[in-house]
């Protein structure tokens, strides 16, 4: 159900059409009632990214090259970048309370992740915001906000370019609140020491000059505050004239920066510290104070203008706390699509509301149940839609819009039927103070964790503990995006303190707790019951494949540069290991909770987005050390599957996700229903492994003439390394290239038909396993297909308790077992081949066959072979054969410009036939 792009290419004289399913295309499919009935993309038209009726965008902004007047230390990561009207606008950092800074002109430009991509589906080309209109005011890396004296900071370094410490000001000396959103206006509220404060920016005009309007109730102002609502670093001269303070600039002092208070009296005062910043001074008061403070810089000559101005203007903060008009009053309908009932797990599809009366993309990051059914997602867009409708045949689902202006959440939680979302600007909660069907307040629930400006310290992910309390998952600062902070490895930039973090946030947002560290891009499950916590991580630099760990507080997960400790701790091992063409790119997990879904019922389920797909987690829980392992749930995924959660009426797994950074799916977003349909499922459903074999069982009984013929049984082993390269390829127990073929000596069935033991020699600790098998069900289903898994400990096993009795375990020492790759069907060099390993090895996920660069990891192939490669580090080289060999088998060695380290080695996956293959292959494709 998301916008693609049709591609058309030659490939060996035949045309290649990319297929445009129901679920990965936009066109508009109205019935005469104007149903949304299918989404595809030929007619749809998207807006801009920034609405004009909505009061702000939640944004990062680098403000450090503004000029000699401004401060150099100068960006902020969770920024409201405010539309004040006419071509006037301001970032308030959050974190510090502060005008970052204010401008005229053009809006910031929308460069972040989510806003490149909004139209340009898969462009990760995303760059820093910063400012192309005219500044007018600016402060730096320091609170806005003081109590009992003005800030001064420390003036002997005060020009010295500082790093932030991507953390909010001590709450005791003032804290974000949340933002009030009334129509186009927004209000925010914060406190500053005990006195709680709202604050209406604005702007207004004389003659021809743009003022900036800050107008401020205050309640409980039990001591003096002091606003430092400017600052000014090459100022020439400085007077206080009244309720107005100026600071000039030039040495003609032409031109004037002033801060004044609008009417004659009140308790605001402003001043000038240090000849360099314009504070107001805020006198204690028993009684609620509404002032306005306006901030003008022009040319002196127009300083009487501006004095009149403040004397006669007024600014009205409106009774915002009551709510304001509903911003978007409209329903769409749309008609989902059922999946027909082939097998016993089957994905209906919620048709998306595309088109839309606002012209809005809607990539859904995430979903959420209220107790009644109604469900809520959140897009990365950063917007909360509310869905009604959703029952047994999906024929009639309304989607209303409740908020908007997150910066790109992936999360939602909702919690005793209130909503939480999960962006860079920390955990919102949701408020609809005047029951209209919008939220009005947007309330800070917990901005404790910290958040950089990297583009890649994602707010990954949010679950809600069984307590209430939340857990949340950081990003880690991955270097292959724009930065702003240091390097701190091969792959990372330093980012905040807890980037590539898991911590706990408490039940009233006020305290973090860090659970875990030394991860590179985690993303959550958890028990809704019994608070079991896992996490995925993303295959990369340190993370050989990909890992899904049940997490312990206090462990660390083995990538160096998100440690953020220094004890040298050892390195939990995980759950278990998936190879990366089979996940090279994991997302979240969920537990099916409820008795709705058949042999799935207490499941954890593991989402891919590389895949994309849906996999069954299988825990072995006999052994001393915790060990598991996947099977693929199949069924139709049109996009890339992140989140999902059990809806509490129905019972089914409702999955959601969107596409960016490239899978094997084409689609960009989709909302699915995975439904059990009642027909039998084959899936593997109990998994050990020990020092005699591997015991697998069943959802359904097994035919016993194949499942005890260990000849349709086929065994691999390998290790990975973890080194700051990305991934790893496949080594041996002796640590030589390559996989292990294991015998499987015997093969013995359970009486109840549903599990069977594979007797295998020299079981040992490996860090990944595979068992492939060619099986049939009673009923004479075919059943062919492949489990992974890890052994973390070899222990004996008790068969007796596994359901076998008998086992000649004395066939485990008839003859040694083959711990050298088994010989295989000699393979023919071919470009077939190669294009069968191009395919199998998950390569067409990250290069196109063809010359496509949507979505794309890797440079495409179409005539790859022969052209020049031009390098990050600007060295060049000719794309032949020994270029191609190295790239497949060092593909860090040489990134071409352009692209980011993103691809593993597959020493020791692939043979020398296969990489030849892939040389003839690459050579077919020159045109």
């Amino acid at each position: 159900m998301l916008i693609i792009l049709k591609h058309c290419r030659k490939h060996l004289g035949a045309v290649w059409m990319c297929i445009l399913t129901l679920g990965s295309i936009f066109l508009t499919g109205y019935t005469d009632n104007k149903t949304v009935v299918s989404n595809y993309k030929d007619s749809l038209e998207l807006g801009s990214f920034i609405e004009a009726g909505f009061p702000y965008i939640s944004t990062s902004v680098d403000a450090r090259k503004l000029g000699p007047a401004y401060p150099q230390d100068n960006m902020a990561a969770r920024t409201l970048a405010l539309q004040l009207g006419g071509d006037a606008y301001v970032c308030f950092d959050t974190d510090l309370l502060r005008w970052s800074v204010a401008w005229t002109g053009k809006y910031l430009p929308m460069v972040l992740m989510a806003q490149i991509s909004y139209k340009d589906f898969f462009n990760k080309n995303n760059k820093i915001a910063s400012l192309t209109g005219d500044a007018k005011m600016a402060t730096g890396l320091y609170p806005g906000w003081t109590l009992e004296k003005p800030f001064l900071g420390d003036l002997s370094n005060i020009n010295e370019i500082k790093q932030p410490t991507w953390a909010p000001m001590p709450a005791d000396k003032g804290r974000w609140k949340g933002v009030y959103v009334y129509g186009n206006q927004a209000i925010l509220n914060y406190s500053v020491g005990n006195s709680d404060v709202a604050e209406l920016p604005g702007s207004a005009k004389f003659e021809d000059q743009t003022v900036f309007t800050r107008a401020f109730q205050f309640e409980n102002n039990a001591k003096e505050i002091f606003l430092t609502a400017a600052e000014v670093r090459n100022a020439t001269g400085s007077e206080v004239k009244g309720k107005i303070a100026y600071l000039y600039h030039g040495t003609n002092k032409d031109t004037v920066t002033a801060v004044g208070v609008l009417g004659k009296g009140g308790l605001m005062q402003p001043e000038i510290a240090g000849n360099q910043f314009l504070t107001v001074k805020v006198s204690a008061s028993q009684k609620a104070v509404n002032e306005t403070v306006v901030i003008w810089k022009g040319p002196s000559r127009l300083r009487k203008a501006f004095e009149n101005y403040c004397k006669k203007a007024k600014v009205t903060i409106p009774d915002y706390k009551k709510g304001g008009p509903a911003l978007w009053k409209e329903t769409v309908v749309t008609k989902g699509k059922l999946a027909p009932d082939t097998a016993a797990f089957v994905t209906d599809q919620l048709t998306l509301p595309l088109p839309n009366p606002w012209k809005r993309n809607v990539r859904v990051a995430d979903i959420g149940f209220f107790k009644d059914e109604r469900a809520s997602v959140v897009t990365f867009e950063g917007d909360v839609w509310m869905i009604e409708g959703i029952d047994k045949n999906l024929q009639n689902l309304k989607w209303t819009r409740f908020a908007s202006g997150f910066h790109e959440p992936m999360s939602i939680e909702v919690v005793n039927d209130e909503v939480f979302v999960f962006g860079r600007e920390g955990i919102v909660k949701l408020h609809d103070l005047n029951k209209d069907g919008v939220a009005d307040f947007y309330e800070n629930f917990s901005n404790v964790m910290e958040q950089s400006a990297e583009s890649r310290e994602w707010a990954a992910d949010m679950v809600t503990a069984p307590d209430g309390s939340f857990y949340i998952a950081k990003g880690g600062s991955l270097d292959n995006g724009p930065g702003m902070t240091s390097k701190t490895g091969k792959g990372f930039r330093s980012g905040s303190s807890q980037n590539g973090a898991i911590l706990k946030i408490s039940r009233d947002g006020l305290k973090s707790e860090v659970i875990a560290t030394g991860l590179r891009g985690p993303y959550l499950g958890i028990h809704p019951e019994k608070g079991i916590l896992t996490s995925s991580d993303q295959q990369g630099n340190f993370v050989p494949s990909t890992p899904i760990y049940m997490i312990k507080k206090g462990d660390y997960y083995g990538v160096q540069p998100t440690a953020h400790r220094s004890d040298n701790p050892e390195i939990a091992p995980p759950l278990t290991w998936i190879p990366h063409r089979v996940d090279r790119s994991a997302i979240s997990q969920a537990w099916i909770t409820g008795n709705k879904m058949g042999p799935l019922n207490g499941s954890l389920i593991h989402f891919s987005f590389g895949r994309p797909g849906l996999f069954r987690v299988l825990i072995d829980s006999s052994s001393k050390v915790i060990q598991g392992g996947v099977s693929a749930i199949h069924a139709d995924y049109p996009a890339p599957t992140s989140k999902g959660i059990v809806n509490p009426v129905d019972g089914q797994l409702y999955v959601a996700g969107f596409n960016l950074w490239g899978s094997t799916s084409t689609g960009i977003s989709a909302l699915l229903r995975l439904r059990y349909t009642g027909k039998p499922s084959y899936l593997p459903n109990q998994f050990r492994a020990g020092k005699q074999g591997i015991v697998l069982g069943f959802d359904a009984e097994l035919d016993p003439k194949m499942a005890t013929d260990p000849a349709n049984f086929a065994v691999k082993r390998w290790n990975y390394q973890r080194t700051e390269e990305y991934g790893s390829g496949h080594f041996k127990m002796d640590g030589t290239f390559g996989e292990e073929t294991m015998s499987a000596v015997a093969s013995y069935l359970s009486a109840d038909r549903k599990k069977v033991l594979l007797l295998v020699p020299e079981m040992a600790e490996v860090m990944q396993m595979e068992v492939s098998y060619k099986l049939a069900a009673a009923d004479g289903k075919k059943i062919n297909d492949s489990f992974w898994f890890t052994v973390n400990k070899a222990e004996d096993m008790d068969l007796k308790l596994s359901g076998f009795a008998n086992v000649d375990l004395a066939l485990l020492n008839v003859k040694k077992p083959e711990t050298t790759t088994a010989p295989e069907k000699a393979v023919v060099v071919s470009a077939d081949h190669g294009r069968e390993i191009f395919q199998k090895m998950a390569c067409a996920g990250c290069h196109s066959e063809g010359l496509k660069t949507d979505g794309m990891y890797g440079p495409p192939f179409q005539n790859l072979y022969g052209s020049k490669r031009v390098f990050e580090d600007g060295t060049t080289a000719t794309a032949d054969e020994k270029y191609i060999r190295e790239s497949i088998l060092k593909p860090g060695d040489h990134i071409v410009k352009g692209y980011n380290e993103e691809m593993p080695s597959f020493v020791g996956i692939l043979t020398d036939p296969d990489i030849e293959s892939v040389i003839l292959y690459i050579k077919s494709l020159k045109k």
